[in-house]
């Protein structure tokens, strides 16, 4: 009969900080954390390994539902998974838990928000970008070499000179040498 956490942050910058401390004051004896793993992936080891890990008797706590997952699906699948095998669920921030059937509906219908402001954010996202590149913007990271560096890395290396030597010529990584021989291939 043990409240067991599991904690997850999207990127490896983030940290998992305040859920480990909300876990731990909400009385988790061990929390599993996920490090760089987005709530969409199914394939998260830490929880795998907090499933597993869990007894009939037992509570699986998370600091907020979107946690556990953003999709409404796998979000329910994992609730009814913790129902058969007789485990608890509880999320922190939004006070849901799977004791009762208004505790179960009222789970089902947060899990369904959850989903809505992922898929609102990422149609914003679609948009926000198709409307740059009708500007003539294009999304993502900057160029870290311009397009003469990118030409001038090219004829280096039919020259003879290794990607390691042309990236301390360039002041890049080694890694931006070779996509820009790439792209040219």
């Amino acid at each position: 009969m043990a409240m067991i956490g599991y904690a997850r942050v999207s990127t490896v910058d983030q940290d998992p900080q305040l859920q480990l401390d909300a876990l731990k004051t909400a009385g988790a004896v061990r929390t599993f954390t996920d490090h760089g793993v987005s709530g969409s992936t199914t394939d998260r080891l830490q929880l795998a390994a907090c499933l597993d890990h869990l007894r009939a008797g037992d509570t699986l706590t998370v600091w907020k539902l979107d946690r556990l997952g953003r999709d409404t699906r796998q979000v329910l699948d994992v609730i009814a998974e913790l129902t058969n095998r007789e485990i608890t669920f509880r999320s922190l921030t939004e006070g849901l838990h799977t004791e009762g059937p208004m505790g179960k509906a009222m789970l089902t219908i947060m899990a369904a928000f959850a989903q809505l402001e992922r898929d609102t954010m990422l149609e914003r996202t679609r948009a926000g970008l198709a409307a740059a590149a009708k500007n003539g913007r294009k999304g993502g990271r900057p160029l870290k070499v311009a397009s003469k560096d990118a030409v001038r890395a090219r004829d280096l290396v039919a020259k003879g000179i290794t990607p390691n030597e042309i990236a301390k010529m360039l002041g890049v990584s080694r890694a931006t040498v070779y996509r820009h021989i790439r792209e040219d291939r």
